[in-house]
């Protein structure tokens, strides 16, 4: 049995924490786009406090998830209005991680953050390995013609 009350207000509750943590990657994109001093430390501090409500939040909607997804179609279709939380919780997701991946490009641009918490190198690369099989085969391509044999073939 559903309680679409207590889905409906856990994720009422999460949006609301998810509005709170985007302007706070707002303001700290702005802090970084005026070289304001100090302005990100203040954020930081934010955003560790923050932290504490979403682990929160997040298991809340964990076991509501399990209930939302136990209930039958019919049953969920009576609750339209949850669906558009869900949709509206995934799009301030979805902005949070954008804005907050492009503060972390400013704090790598302007050396702030330590080599020990740098991203790996072909993260910021994401194409790596696609390229290097472009530019194999158009090397290949430029020598001699070559019989092309499938791995499978040979079995």
């Amino acid at each position: 049995m559903i309680d679409p009350h207590a889905i409906r207000q856990d994720l009422t509750r999460h949006l609301a924490l998810c509005r709170q943590i985007l302007d706070l990657v707002e303001r700290e994109a702005v802090a970084f786009r005026t070289a304001e001093p100090g302005g990100q430390f203040g954020c930081f501090q934010e955003k560790k406090a923050l932290l504490g409500q979403l682990e929160t939040s997040v298991e809340a909607l964990k076991s509501r998830r399990e209930e939302w997804l136990a209930a039958t179609p019919a049953q969920r279709a009576q609750h339209r209005d949850i669906d558009l939380l869900l949709r509206q919780n995934q799009d301030l997701i979805m902005k949070i991680i954008v804005l907050d991946r492009e503060n972390e490009q400013s704090l790598l641009r302007r050396g702030l953050v330590p080599t020990r918490h740098l991203p790996p190198t072909n993260r910021q690369r994401p194409h790596f390995v696609a390229d290097l099989y472009r530019r194999q085969g158009s090397v290949s391509s430029l020598s001699a013609p070559t019989e092309t044999v499938s791995p499978v073939e040979g079995t």
